[in-house]
């Protein structure tokens, strides 16, 4: 081999390394293909509420659930589900209807999923889709006559929803539940800071004491007792702390103190 093919050689072999180093770097961006799949799943079977479609800059149609008590509405919560499921799923399934029948309208979203083998890491990197979805949700729910908002996210949507914050969306009140991640700003409306007893460890080392929360009469942590991750079996127990929070905060009764 002469010097030029091994020269070549070491050409085509560094190209093709920096090629594999692209691929792995490149921003991960939302699988349209599996959220499509279950969009088709879902809708047809939502027994609480209907489907209706959000539209954002990176997909055009975002299925959302939406769903109204029978009575006088006490305020309206998106409801944002966790890692790599969908808006009816399990828990979230549970918490919005719930939430309905403790009279309040819902907006279960779907947020943006990866791959079944992502790593958790890398949803971080779907951040801004995520808060393109939620500000659909927002703008969706105040065009329909909706004055009080609030979010309640779980898991990764609570981490999702956790760096929304940091560009003051109009909320009245947000509660994470399950948060795996520090606040990405000091919050400044009312936060109820939701973990289980059993939750992960990480969860339950991230709690911020009660001091670091607003100080409007409002704001505070709960502990669901005997609560994993997934509340699983502790739902109504979940949604006796909740419930109260939302109601406070909509009917105006949270001061901020200085």
């Amino acid at each position: 081999m002469t010097s030029i093919e091994r020269g070549l050689l070491r050409m085509l072999a560094a190209a093709w390394c920096i090629g594999i180093a692209t691929a792995t770097l490149a921003a991960a961006v939302p699988d349209d293909a599996r959220e499509s799949r279950w969009a088709d799943e879902v809708a047809p079977q939502i027994v609480v509420g209907d489907a209706v479609w959000l539209a954002t800059p990176h997909r055009a149609r975002v299925l959302a659930i939406h769903a109204t008590p029978s009575g006088s509405a006490k305020g309206a919560v998106i409801v944002v589900h966790g890692l790599g499921v969908h808006p009816d799923w399990g828990l979230i399934g549970e918490i919005r209807s719930a939430l309905v029948d403790h009279g309040f309208v819902t907006l279960s979203i779907q947020m943006p999923v990866l791959a079944a083998d992502a790593p958790r890491e890398r949803y971080a990197e779907l951040y801004a889709y995520a808060a393109e979805r939620l500000d659909a949700a927002v703008a969706w729910l105040r065009a329909h006559g909706e004055t009080h908002i609030g979010v309640l996210s779980h898991s990764m949507g609570a981490s999702m929803v956790n760096a929304w914050m940091t560009a003051q969306p109009r909320i009245d009140a947000w509660v994470p539940v399950g948060m795996l991640v520090p606040y990405a700003v000091k919050p400044t409306r009312p936060v109820l800071d939701v973990v289980g007893e059993r939750d992960y460890p990480e969860v339950l080392h991230r709690v911020p004491s009660s001091s670091g929360l607003p100080r409007d009469g409002c704001s505070g942590t709960a502990t669901i007792g005997g609560a994993d991750h997934f509340m699983s079996g502790r739902v109504p127990a979940l949604i006796a702390q909740v419930t109260p929070f939302f109601e406070r905060v909509f009917a105006g009764e949270c001061r901020v103190s200085p």
